[in-house]
């Protein structure tokens, strides 16, 4: 038997559903984090850092660091670490501060 966080805990979660991340589906389980659906799809970074434009993921999974910003359903500097993947979320990738659409220069 695989181990897996689902059955280490004996969880029996419900059927999958599907969010979108930068326009590709992810399979979600009903009370799985953003950051949580993507880490099991391999996907460990969302974001990049607005000087160096380095990678980033979830890294404290608890909301404290705010390595896990992405842009959700359009709103910029979302914690996926936090948030549920709910079914048809959008998920797109965040560059810098998340705020393009500002001329922030």
């Amino acid at each position: 038997m695989r181990r897996t966080p689902a059955s280490l805990a004996a969880a029996e979660p419900g059927p999958a559903h599907t969010i979108e991340f930068d326009g590709r589906p992810i399979p979600a389980l009903p009370g799985q984090s953003i950051a949580a659906a993507l880490w099991a799809q391999g996907i460990l970074a969302w974001r990049s850092t607005r000087i160096a434009g380095r990678p980033r993921g979830a890294f404290c999974g608890i909301g404290a660091c705010y390595d896990c910003l992405a842009t959700v359903d359009g709103q910029p500097n979302q914690r996926t670490c936090l948030l549920p993947a709910a079914p048809g979320t959008t998920v797109t990738t965040q560059e810098g501060h998340g705020r393009a659409d500002l001329d922030l220069a």
